[in-house]
C-alpha cells in the first residue's frame, strides 16, 4: 500500500469508525471492544533506553459469559493479522508455549524447538480458553507479557529467545457465567500479577434486554441465512485491504510531543486519586496503565497515519481505559436511573477548584470525553444547563463560568 493510498484512505469521513466496524462485521455490536482490538493490530511503538526495553505491543483480555462471540472474534483476529498463531489453554502446555528441548533424531544433540509465542514473534498470539489453563503454565507467559524474551535454562542450554508478541486473550468468567451476586474478583479468578500485564481487561456481559435482543436475533439470521453482514450506512473496507493498511501503519513511529507530557502526568494522577477513592473499582491502577495510555495513544497516530501524537489520540486512549473498566464495575441500576447530562455535570464540578469560579472549556471536555462521554452529550449538557442559569460560556467557548 502506498503513502498516498493510505492518506487517502485517512481522509475519509469517520475513518476510525470505519476501521473498526470492518473488523468481523458478521459480529454484532461491541463497537469499543473492536476499536481496542485494531489498535492491538497496529500496535504502539517500542522504547529502547541504555539497555531497557519498554514494550510497544498491547495486551489485550477479553472474559464474558458463553456466546458473546469472543472465541469468533479471536478467529478472525487470527485470519487477518499478518503473523499470528491461534492457541486454546486446555490443548496448551507451558513448553508448547515458550519452547522445547528435543533430541536430535539424527546427531543424538539436544536441540531448542520453539513453541507458539516464539514462532509468533512481531505478531499476535491468540489464546482461546485461558481461564482453563493450568496455574503452572500460565505462569510461563509472564516474562513474555512485560519483558518480551522467554529465558531457558533446560538440559545444558541457556539461552533467551526473543517473543515480542502481543497475547490476546479469551476467558470465561470463574463460574462460567458471569455471577453478579459474587464481587469482580471471585467472578475472575486470576492472579493481580497476570491481570496488571493486560493493557485491556474487557467483561463482556450477555445481559438481556428487549431492543438489543431483537436486533442481535435479526443480525444472526440475516447472516445464517446470506453468509454476509446486513447492510450498512458504511460499507466495510476489504479484509485484504485492511491487512495491507495495517502492515503501512506498522512502519509508523509516532512520538510524543512535550507540550503533552503535563496533560499525560494529570490524566494519571486523577486517575490513581479516583482507584484510591472509589470502592468498586476492581483493578489495580500502576504506572503499567500509565505505559499502557502511552501504547494506546501512538497506536491511534500510527492508525491516522501520522508521526506526531495529538491530545485526541490521549483522550481516546483515556476513553478506552475507563470504558474496559466500567465494564467491571457496571451497575444497572445506576445506569438506568441517572442521564450523562447529569453525569457530565458533576465531572465539571468535581474540576471546579477551591474558591475558583471558573473552569477551563478544553479541560472540562477533554476530562469527559476520557470517562467515556462524547462530544454531543458534552455540547448537551453545557447547554441545557446553561439555559439554567447554573453556569455561562463566553463567546470564544474557553471559559465555563459558573454564577453564584
Amino acid at each position: 500500500l502506498s503513502n498516498e493510498e493510505a492518506r487517502e484512505l485517512v481522509q475519509e469521513p469517520l475513518f476510525y469508525d470505519k476501521l473498526a466496524a470492518s473488523l468481523a462485521p458478521e459480529i454484532y455490536g461491541h463497537e469499543d471492544v473492536k476499536k481496542a482490538l485494531l489498535l492491538l493490530l497496529v500496535g504502539g511503538v517500542d522504547r529502547n533506553t541504555q539497555g531497557m526495553k519498554i514494550r510497544g505491543n498491547l495486551n489485550i483480555c477479553l472474559m464474558g459469559d458463553p456466546g458473546v462471540a469472543k472465541s469468533q472474534l479471536l478467529s478472525y483476529i487470527d485470519r487477518i493479522a499478518p503473523r499470528c498463531q491461534y492457541t486454546t489453554g486446555r490443548g496448551s502446555t507451558g513448553v508448547g508455549l515458550t519452547a522445547a528441548v528435543m533430541k536430535d533424531p539424527i546427531t543424538g544433540e539436544m536441540i531448542l524447538e520453539g513453541g507458539a509465542l516464539v514462532l509468533a514473534d512481531q505478531g499476535i498470539c491468540c489464546i482461546d480458553e485461558f481461564d482453563k489453563m493450568n496455574e503452572s503454565d500460565r505462569t510461563a507467559i509472564h516474562e513474555v507479557m512485560e519483558q518480551q524474551t522467554i529465558s531457558i535454562a533446560k538440559a545444558g542450554i541457556l539461552t533467551t529467545l526473543n517473543a515480542r508478541v502481543s497475547i490476546l486473550a479469551a476467558a470465561n468468567p470463574a463460574y462460567g457465567r458471569y455471577n453478579t451476586k459474587k464481587s469482580v474478583e471471585q467472578n475472575i479468578q486470576l492472579p493481580a500479577a497476570l491481570l496488571s500485564r493486560f493493557d485491556l481487561l474487557w467483561l463482556i456481559r450477555d445481559k438481556p434486554d428487549a431492543n438489543t435482543d431483537l436486533r442481535l436475533a435479526q443480525h444472526i439470521t440475516y447472516v445464517h441465512q446470506h453468509s454476509t453482514h446486513p447492510p450498512r450506512e458504511v460499507e466495510p473496507l476489504d479484509p485484504e485491504l485492511m491487512k495491507r493498511y495495517i502492515m503501512a501503519c506498522k512502519k509508523k513511529d509516532p512520538i510524543i510531543p512535550e507540550d503533552l507530557t503535563e496533560y499525560i502526568v494529570a490524566t494519571y494522577v486523577e486517575l490513581r486519586k479516583n482507584a484510591r477513592e472509589d470502592p468498586r473499582n476492581a483493578t489495580f491502577t500502576s504506572a503499567r496503565n500509565l505505559l499502557a495510555v502511552l501504547r494506546l495513544a501512538t497506536a491511534l497516530a500510527r492508525l491516522r497515519f501520522v508521526e506526531v501524537v495529538e491530545r485526541d489520540d490521549i483522550d481516546e486512549a483515556n476513553r478506552l481505559m475507563e470504558m474496559s473498566k466500567a465494564s467491571l464495575v457496571e451497575d444497572e441500576q445506576t445506569t438506568r436511573r441517572t442521564r450523562p447530562v447529569d453525569l457530565i455535570y458533576g465531572i465539571i464540578r468535581d474540576l471546579q477548584k477551591d474558591g475558583a469560579t471558573t473552569v477551563k472549556y478544553d479541560d472540562a471536555r477533554g476530562r469527559c470525553i476520557a470517562k467515556g462521554f462524547n462530544s454531543d452529550q458534552f455540547g448537551e449538557c453545557i447547554d441545557e444547563y446553561e439555559r439554567l442559569n447554573i453556569w455561562h460560556v463566553n463567546a470564544a467557548r474557553t471559559r465555563i463560568t459558573f454564577i453564584q
